[in-house]
This record gives C-alpha cells, sequence and structure tokens, in this order.
C-alpha cells in the first residue's frame, strides 16, 4: 500500500495528515502547536503523533508553511541588492536598503531604449559582493525583452557566483518596479527556504520516508523542490491557498466559497471549476507590492486568537492575536491562581493591554539589537511564566507604550481572553484548560454586566457575524462590509442567498455552523477532517502552469510587423494568423513541458486556453491578442530511489 503526507506549518497549528493513494482516504492526521520561529520543532511534533507505521510507504510529501510570510512581515530575510536598468522611479516610502539604477532598458516593442552600462553595473557589483548573499535584477519591459537582465545576471554570476534572480523569471506582468520588488523579496528568502527545505529533507531520512517532496503555492498549485527553492516568494499566503484547495478536495465540490477561521485572522476565498480565483494585482505583503499570483482573499483579523478585551463596558474582539487563556493555563497551571486573584483596573485605564485577564511571557526570541532602557527594565521583568501588567509596573502607574514596542519586536507575547476561551465556557469546544477560560469569563462579563454565558454568546455571535459580513464582502466586491453588517444587524426582513454551497474550515468551526446557517441561506458545509483541511490541501494541489503569450501589430515607420512576445522568445510573422498558430502550439508546448520537468503526469494535463482581443473600431484585425494557457496536471506519487 503506497500513501502520500501532507504537513502545513500555520500560525498556530502544524497539521499532518496521510492520505491512501489507492482511493483518496484519510487514514490519519495530526495537530501540534507550531514552533516558531524554529517551525522544524512543531512539524516534528506533529509528525509524532501519526501512527509510524504509515510513514515508510509514504511516496510523496507536500508542505505549505508561514515561513516566507513571517520573514518578509519581520524584515528578517538575507542582506540583497537590487539592481535596476532603464528609466527607474522610486517611491520616496520605499525601503530597500541596497539598490542601483544602471543605465539602459527596452520599450514596450522589445526594442532597446538605452544601451546597458554594463561597467556601471560591474563597478556597483564588485562593491557589494561581500555585503550581500545574493542579487535581485530588474530592467524596463523585460517582459518584452530580458536581455539587458540576462546580460546583468551572466556578469554576476562571473563575478561572484551568487545567486541572481531576475523579475522577468517571476512574472510576465508589466511593472518595471513591482517586479524589481518581487526579485528582491525572492532574493532575501532563498537562503532561508533552501535551509528549511534541507532541513526537513534532513528529518524524512531520519524517519527512513523516501519521498518526492513538493510545496504549495500562494495559487494554489505545488511546485517541486527545486523551483521552490528557486523561487520562494510564490509560496507567501500558501496557508490560505491550502485551505481553500483543501476545503474543494474535503466537500467534493468543484465550484465552492471557504471560511477558514484560524488562530490570527479569518481569511474567505473561492475555487471556480476546480481553479482558484486569483487576485487581479499582484499579493501584497508587509506593505511590499509584489508581481505574485495568488489567491484572491478577504481577511478579516478575527480569529479564534484574537484577544476580547473590554473599553466603555464593552467587549473588543482583536485586532492582536493572544495565546489564548486555556491554551496557556494548560502550560501553566499557576495562570488559574493568578486569574482568581486579578482585580479590575479603573476604567480611565483600561486599554488593549491594561486588562484583567491579560498576561505577557517571553517569545523565546533573544533581542537582535540593543534595547532602549525602557524596553529593557520590562524585558528583564518576564520570564518563563505569565506575568500580569501589575507585576511588571509594580511601583507605578502603567505605561504600556514600551510594552507595545516588545510585542512588535516579538520578543513577547500576550496572553489573553479569546473566541476560542468562550468556546470553552460554552463547552462547544474543550481541547484545553476550560477552568481558566470560565474564570476570566466570569470577570470580563462583570465588566459588561452579563453572566459569564451571556458574555460569551455575545463574543460568539459577534464571531459568526464577522465571517458572514466577509464572506458577502467577498462575493460582493464593491459593496463596503458596513453595508453588509446593516443588512444582517437590521429588520429589513431580508437574507443573503448563495447559490454555491460554502465550506467552513478551522479547529473550532464546527461550533459555528448552526449560526452560519440562521444568517445566510446557503448550503453550508463541515467537511471530515476539517480542523487539518490546511494539511490536506497542502497535498493535494493540483500542478498548475500559466503561460501568458502576447501578439502585437507593431508599426515601424510605413511597415507593420506582427510581434509574438513569448517567455523567453520574441518572434517577428507577416500576418496575423500565422502568428495566433504559432503562439497557440507554443502556449501548449510550453505548458507540457513544464509539467513533464516538474514530474507531473503528462498524460493527464488539461490545458484551458482564453483569448482576449484588442481591436480599433472597423479594424478588421485586432492591435493587440494576449492567449493565456492554463495547464492543471496532477503529481505523480512514485519516486526512484
Amino acid at each position: 500500500m503506497q500513501y502520500s503526507m501532507g504537513i502545513d506549518a500555520g500560525g498556530t497549528y502544524t497539521d499532518s495528515v496521510i492520505i491512501r493513494d489507492s482511493d483518496g482516504e484519510i487514514v490519519d492526521s495530526n495537530k501540534a502547536l507550531t514552533t516558531y520561529p524554529n517551525l522544524l520543532e512543531g512539524i516534528k511534533n506533529s509528525l509524532e503523533g501519526l501512527d509510524q507505521s504509515y510513514l515508510e510507504d509514504v511516496k510523496l510529501v507536500s508542505l505549505s508553511t508561514t515561513l516566507s510570510t513571517n520573514t518578509i512581515l519581520e524584515s528578517t530575510g538575507y542582506p540583497v541588492a537590487l539592481i535596476m536598468a532603464g528609466d527607474y522611479l522610486i517611491p520616496d516610502t520605499h525601503s530597500i536598503t541596497n539598490y542601483f539604477i544602471a543605465e539602459g532598458g527596452h520599450g514596450p516593442n522589445g526594442e532597446e531604449t538605452r544601451p546597458l552600462d554594463l561597467d556601471g553595473v560591474k563597478d556597483y557589483v564588485l562593491q557589494n559582493k561581500d555585503k550581500v548573499s545574493a542579487f535581485a535584477v530588474s530592467s524596463y519591459f523585460s517582459i518584452r525583452n530580458p536581455d539587458h537582465e540576462l546580460q546583468i545576471k551572466e556578469l554576476i554570476k562571473d563575478l561572484t557566483g551568487l545567486p541572481v534572480v531576475c523579475g522577468h523569471e517571476l512574472s510576465q506582468d508589466l511593472g518595471a518596479y513591482n517586479r524589481g520588488i518581487t526579485a528582491y523579496l525572492n532574493a532575501q528568502l532563498i537562503p532561508i527556504t533552501d535551509h528549511f527545505i534541507e532541513t526537513i529533507i534532513n528529518e524524512m531520512e531520519r524517519r527512513h520516508i523516501k519521498a518526492r517532496v513538493l510545496m504549495l503555492k500562494c495559487d494554489g498549485s505545488v511546485v517541486g523542490i527545486d523551483e521552490a527553492k528557486e523561487k520562494p516568494i510564490e509560496s507567501i499566503f500558501s496557508g490560505p491557498a491550502a485551505s481553500l484547495v483543501g476545503a474543494a478536495y474535503l466537500s467534493g465540490s468543484k465550484t465552492c466559497a471557504v471560511i477558514d477561521v484560524g488562530g490570527t485572522s479569518t481569511d474567505v476565498s473561492m475555487m471556480s471549476n476546480e481553479l482558484p480565483e486569483l487576485c487581479d494585482e499582484g499579493a501584497i505583503v508587509g506593505g511590499w507590492q509584489t508581481k505574485v499570483k495568488a489567491i484572491r482573499m478577504e481577511t478579516s483579523a478575527m480569529g479564534g486568537d484574537s484577544h476580547i478585551w473590554i473599553k466603555n463596558q464593552r467587549p473588543n474582539i482583536g485586532p492582536r492575536r493572544v495565546i489564548p487563556l486555556c491554551v496557556a493555563a494548560s502550560k501553566y497551571p499557576e495562570l488559574i491562581d493568578k486569574l482568581k486573584l486579578a482585580r479590575i483596573p479603573s476604567r480611565m485605564l483600561l486599554s488593549e493591554n491594561i486588562q484583567p485577564t491579560k498576561y505577557f511571557i517571553r517569545s523565546g526570541r533573544e533581542p537582535q539589537n540593543e534595547l532602549s532602557p525602557s524596553e529593557k527594565e520590562i524585558f528583564d521583568k518576564m520570564g518563563d511564566t505569565p506575568v500580569s501588567i501589575s507585576e511588571i509596573f509594580i511601583d507605578r502607574l502603567p505605561s504600556p507604550v514600551f510594552l507595545d514596542i516588545l510585542i512588535q519586536k516579538r520578543l513577547i507575547q500576550g496572553i489573553g481572553f479569546t473566541p476560542t476561551d468562550a468556546l470553552h465556557v460554552l463547552g462547544e469546544y474543550t481541547e484545553w484548560n476550560s477552568e481558566a477560560s470560565n474564570i476570566a469569563a466570569k470577570t470580563l462579563g462583570r465588566m459588561t454586566h452579563q453572566s459569564k454565558i451571556e458574555f460569551c454568546q455575545t463574543v460568539k455571535k459577534e464571531v459568526v457575524k464577522n465571517m458572514v459580513i466577509y464572506l458577502m464582502s467577498y462575493l460582493l466586491e464593491n459593496v463596503h462590509p458596513d453595508e453588509i453588517r446593516k443588512v444582517i444587524e437590521g429588520n429589513s426582513h431580508t437574507k443573503f442567498k448563495l447559490d454555491v454551497p460554502v465550506v467552513l474550515l478551522g479547529g473550532p468551526v464546527r461550533a459555528y455552523v448552526d449560526d452560519v446557517r440562521e444568517i445566510i441561506d446557503a448550503e453550508i458545509i463541515l467537511p471530515e477532517h476539517s480542523e487539518v483541511g490546511n494539511a490536506v490541501g497542502a497535498l493535494v494541489g493540483k500542478g498548475i502552469k500559466r503561460i501568458e503569450i502576447l501578439i502585437k501589430n507593431v508599426r515601424k515607420r510605413t511597415k507593420a510587423n506582427i510581434t509574438m512576445f513569448a517567455p523567453g522568445e520574441i518572434k517577428v510573422f507577416m500576418t496575423h494568423l500565422e502568428a495566433f498558430e504559432y503562439a497557440d502550439n507554443l502556449g501548449r508546448e510550453l505548458v507540457l513541458s513544464y509539467m513533464g520537468e516538474s514530474g507531473l503526469n503528462a498524460g493527464d494535463v488539461r490545458i484551458e486556453v482564453t483569448r482576449n482581443d484588442i481591436a480599433m473600431h472597423g479594424d478588421s484585425l485586432p492591435i493587440e491578442t494576449k492567449l493565456v494557457f492554463v495547464g492543471i496536471g496532477t503529481p505523480k506519487r512514485e519516486v526512484n530511489i
């Protein structure tokens, strides 16, 4: 018997699942807390909970991970230099630390606008080769003609031997600066991703797992491990993509909307005819606008671990994430006594950090830079057990500004009441220590003039409304969430009706199913194994390759040429029909070639082609034709040892 294994290292949990290849049945799964920043420990813990007898027969392992996303968000990537050739306008708000703009670049028809200043590039490279781990390269209109990028890449390789990432290798979309940013971020991630993947492979060898390794991309497709190492930027937001793909697989739905309730956020996305819906623009991460194709997603900062805090006798949910009290008390039993003795602060002092049920603990990370005296004073009062705000500021009124700074630097973590705690009080999810949740709910309920049950029901209703609001906001793109909330909370005798099924994913999401059904008229699906849907998605993602080819009627003085721009090729034709036929064959060949090189079943590849023509009024032939080829294949399960 042969099996496949999926692993998702998410923000809160690391999930693993084993699927029997013969019938697609899930035979085992496990969840473990994610260990950050060292993800490997969480992965080991998750694998330890599986039936080890299956592992020697696992022939395919597929991963999704938060590694790339967190690295960009925390600015912990390796040092990189960005070289741009052309008339680049750099925004004043940019945060690129090392870059050089050289003479060069091409025009929209692939013609060279200025000769490339290779001497200037050479001087810059020699000055910086010992300061960086890689180089990123972007040139104007490299998607029409990548010659300048390729010349710079060859020069850097000869001078340094360091990795070089070109913008045209990552995106075929217009936008030279954002292609450069994409290459810049990708170069930062290469050493980190390479180390992570090699560590995973070593762990597999230690467990005698001889399998092919794949990684899920943020567009819901999987790639071989070599490509994953070369293009780690494409794994940002692979967690939400894994949720979407896993939900469709578990529910058996080719078209469906998905609500994934995670620890930090609630994400909504959609699958249409077995393909994820993608955003028109590239993914934005950490304030960087990239050219990476990612799933279209509506996200709210309300998840199972969102902090619930009181101000003006009303509960607020999020946006910050904390360790749920029920989880913390399972690890630190002394927290129970602290909760029992907690006093309610003055109403004037109440804030997100000053709460009777809020505690703090070191994250396990050490400071990378010197702390200010105030930061160091607070950090030194932290230990290996939770402390309250009154224990930190024992001799003066609280001033939590520097506490916030330490949280933002991820040196300390908050512990507090969350929607997960509310479900523990209501008895609808009891994975952890319910006593801590009950004590805190009684305190917070008293602050809002409610019983602990009433308080937790209020929290639960708000979480459900949030899920539905962002679902409808996703489907009704031009309608603001506030307007949707008015419909849900109003007395207008109306109800949203959906003609696609809605699949729910997430550990405690079972508790919300009936409440969601009360608000919207739709088929609500809670599939079996929904709690490990991300790991399933990491495994069952298909191989997807998108190729874009442009045919343009290019006029040069009095002569017209039909020019085709394809990845790695520019070709001129006499007629539009000749160009179209050549492009159609080339696009299909490129898709099939990629599928074969990536270890996908070439005989099982489906290719869909879309054509978009732009024509002047009255002209019989288009001035521009864009062909998009989408190949969909299934990863091979066998492995050659």
